[in-house]
């Protein structure tokens, strides 16, 4: 792999943080509708977005009622989603990512917690499976380019999966759904990964293939 081959190569209009975030279209479209009217840098919008989900989890905990969680998820999915639609300029620009995935991490397993059972099992599953995403995004980036868009459209983005995670809550569907959730999220997220890496292998050996005979000529 040539060493210009490991810059990260986002879209044309996308910076590499851009993709980091992981937004799914809802967020996109608040970024749109919300972000261009608000002032704040992103992970000002991210924190504020955050924190009351993390007051929630740390005041009521395994006690809190269906409302507080959807109240906390909706607040955080529509501040943070916002935030996707301002200029990432400010030195703290990074910061906005690690606030973004403890948000997502904290909910989930809250969510997990709040059911009961094996509902904390179920949120490790899940999280396992948006794990192995946001590592490929990494890394995808930095050989490949940017993943597909219609990969993140299908698994929702972080705030998709937030929405889900507190339908499943409220239907008491809970851990089966999370399960359920991980395994289909796994199963996308492996099998268009494993996809795209033998396919930039054969192209890797069609091109040394090439090159040995134009060395032999």
């Amino acid at each position: 792999m040539s060493a210009a081959a490991a810059v990260p190569r986002a879209r044309p209009g996308e910076s590499t943080l851009d993709v980091y975030r992981d937004d799914g279209p809802l967020a996109r479209a608040l970024g749109r509708v919300l972000g261009v009217r608000l002032s704040l840098p992103p992970v000002a919008l991210v924190t504020i977005g955050a924190l009351p989900l993390f007051a929630a989890i740390a005041i009521e905990g395994s006690g809190a009622s269906d409302a507080l969680v959807a109240a906390a998820i909706g607040w955080l999915v529509l501040i943070a989603g916002a935030s996707s639609g301002r200029p990432q300029e400010d030195r703290l620009r990074w910061a906005a990512i690690p606030v973004l995935r403890l948000a997502e991490y904290a909910a989930v397993l809250w969510i997990g917690a709040l059911a009961g059972g094996s509902g904390p099992a179920a949120a490790f599953a899940l999280l396992a499976a948006v794990a192995f995403r946001q590592y490929d995004l990494v890394y995808r980036l930095r050989y490949q380019g940017t993943p597909p868009r219609w990969l993140g459209d299908v698994a929702g983005g972080w705030e998709g999966r937030l929405v889900v995670a507190w339908v499943l809550l409220a239907a008491d569907a809970v851990p089966a759904g999370f399960f359920a959730l991980a395994v289909a999220l796994g199963l996308l997220f492996l099998g268009e990964s494993a996809y795209s890496w033998a396919r930039v292998r054969r192209a890797d050996a069609v091109v040394e293939y090439e090159d040995e005979e134009a060395g032999e000529e």
